[in-house]
């Protein structure tokens, strides 16, 4: 896929892996969505980007009126939907049992409802708009949906039940998607980041955070949110990476805790 002149939906746009992703996008000439919570981030980003290049929505993933609403609102203003971009998650700490009780029944359903709920939200109305598209090359493309795993789908560790259950569900999502989509021309893939620098990590001791970086097999550091944005760039513009859940880790495999 030409990104020059596509449309794109990023969730989660406003800040971290999302906003690397968007800015990535727009640098190659495509017009981006910022769907997010944060109004004040994704309005600065917009006029940082341009108005032409940009705009932002308002969305809560795991609400379906306000997705559709959202949907809608991007081919109103750019006239099309080509590629969809899945960031927009949350993560708990807790145990299935620990010192206060079972894992809390609602904190859990709202990890499951953003992270998994919210993803298939957002994925199946970008979906209808791009089968309504014309073909954009000579395999008959409409579209591609880019999902966001984790390594935690994978080796969770102790305390991520929530968020490795819901991201074990992106996963498991992705070939079956893919497979209802493919009459459609529209690819699915996932990524399945590792540990990426983004802000939560600064508020870490130092020491903490060395130790996070002794991880990963190599590099010895934390990834960078535009190594994301670099490989979502990637899969959006090769026609045959399809069903795919590409792993972005330097290698780290994630101990029990």
């Amino acid at each position: 896929m030409d990104l020059q002149g596509k449309v794109a939906i990023v969730t989660g746009g406003a800040s971290g892996l999302g906003q690397a992703t968007v800015e990535a996008y727009v640098a190659k000439g495509a017009k981006v969505a910022i769907f997010d919570m944060n109004a004040e981030r994704g309005n600065q980003l917009v006029e940082a980007l341009g108005a032409d290049n940009a705009a932002f929505f308002s969305v809560n993933v795991a609400d379906e009126d306000s997705v559709k609403a959202a949907v809608q609102g991007v081919v109103e203003k750019f006239g099309a939907l080509h590629i969809c971009n899945n960031f927009a998650g949350i993560a708990s700490a807790a145990k299935t049992l620990g010192k206060d009780g079972p894992f809390p029944f609602a904190e859990f359903t709202k990890v499951i409802n953003v992270n998994l709920v919210g993803t298939f939200n957002v994925s199946r109305f970008a979906a209808e708009q791009m089968a309504k598209n014309e073909p954009i090359n000579e395999d008959g493309g409409r579209g591609v949906i880019i999902n966001t795993a984790s390594i935690a789908a994978f080796e969770g560790q102790m305390g991520q039940l929530a968020y490795s259950a819901s991201k074990g569900g992106v996963v498991g999502m992705t070939l079956p998607m893919a497979r209802d989509l493919a009459a459609y021309g529209i690819r699915v893939n996932t990524i399945a980041p590792g540990l990426i620098h983004t802000p939560l990590f600064e508020s870490l001791p130092e020491k903490a955070y060395q130790a996070l970086c002794e991880a990963p097999l190599y590099p010895k550091r934390l990834g960078n949110p535009k190594e994301i944005a670099h490989l979502s760039v990637f899969i959006a513009e090769n026609d045959y990476v399809n069903g795919e859940v590409v792993r972005i880790d330097a290698g780290i495999r994630m101990q029990p805790r």
